[in-house]
């Protein structure tokens, strides 16, 4: 039995994970990227006519306002693009009969929680600008397009960045001999191809609605982060913990944005790989045999 799409509209085409994505589908389907300055999804006649043109049979809509400290400051362009581009797509995909797949965020959450985070556990849109647009883009969905999935990421890194792993090897480059990293924050490091992987499995399930989280397996900090991928890349950079007080940023940051990915184990699909794993596949294949490789 052949891959039942055979037409992906993925909204925010140039961005990192519809790249991935687009690299992912490209073996069982058309995939359409869309993007600037062709649609801006805040042009509702824009996506109509982007959605018109493509006739796929499922949107992946990737575009979003996701510079979280940005949202801050820019309020109201942060909700004209979360939410109410969120709307149109919903709205656009329903008109057509499509299926949307959308993608949201940990940031839903408030972060006090003590353990991860549920598909089932109630969502406010948290503390930040970014999240409660987010949030909002999500209920416009779930009122807009009856046929959607809504998938949670967080903490993720791709093919051509930009990311904290990026961040991490630009810093290790530089010659740095260590790096000040947040210690107090968990979540699960997630990597592009994996969550594409997710989504992929995701659309060869046309039955499958509802609220799924997609981050990788296991938890670390942001300085268990750095140290795993200095370790990958043979860099002798230390990692010095640090509070989030030590780093005060316009937009607050969860201390905990682990997600549980129960609907994956409920419905039967493959479980998200380690973060471990996941991250040395991306490392091989993104920056080469580490520097211990070549010793």
């Amino acid at each position: 039995m052949g891959f039942p799409v055979q037409t992906v509209l993925v909204t925010g085409g140039k961005g990192m994970l519809a790249r991935t994505l687009a690299r992912v589908l490209a073996r069982d389907c058309a995939v359409v990227p869309s993007d600037l300055p062709e649609t801006d999804v805040t042009d509702a006649a824009a996506v109509e006519a982007a959605i018109a043109a493509a006739a796929p049979d499922a949107v992946v809509h990737c575009a979003a306002m996701t510079a979280v400290d940005r949202c801050e400051t820019e309020r109201d362009l942060a909700f004209r693009i979360n939410r109410d581009g969120t709307a149109n797509v919903a709205r656009a995909s329903a008109r057509a009969g499509v299926r949307l797949l959308a993608i949201s965020t940990d940031y839903v959450f408030d972060g006090d929680l003590d353990r991860p985070y549920r598909e089932s556990d109630p969502a406010t849109g948290g503390r930040t600008v970014y999240g409660q647009s987010k949030f909002a883009g999500e209920e416009a969905v779930r009122a807009l397009c009856p046929d959607h999935a809504i998938v949670r990421i967080s903490w993720l890194y791709g093919a051509g960045g930009p990311s904290f792993v990026h961040a991490m090897m630009a810093l290790a480059g530089s010659g740095r001999r260590a790096a000040k990293v947040v210690d107090d924050q968990r979540g699960n490091p997630t990597s592009a191809l994996a969550v594409s992987r997710a989504l992929r499995e995701i659309l060869a399930r046309p039955d499958l609605r509802g609220t799924i989280h997609a981050t990788c397996e296991g938890e670390a900090t942001w300085a268990d982060f750095a140290r795993e991928i200095f370790r990958l890349a043979g860099r002798d950079c230390a990692v010095e913990p640090c509070t989030t007080a030590e780093f005060p940023r316009p937009a607050p940051r969860p201390r905990n944005s682990r997600l549980e990915k129960a609907r994956l184990r409920e419905e039967g699909l493959p479980p998200m790989p380690d973060w471990r794993d996941a991250l040395a596949e991306f490392m091989k294949d993104e920056f080469g045999p580490s520097d211990k490789d070549r010793t």
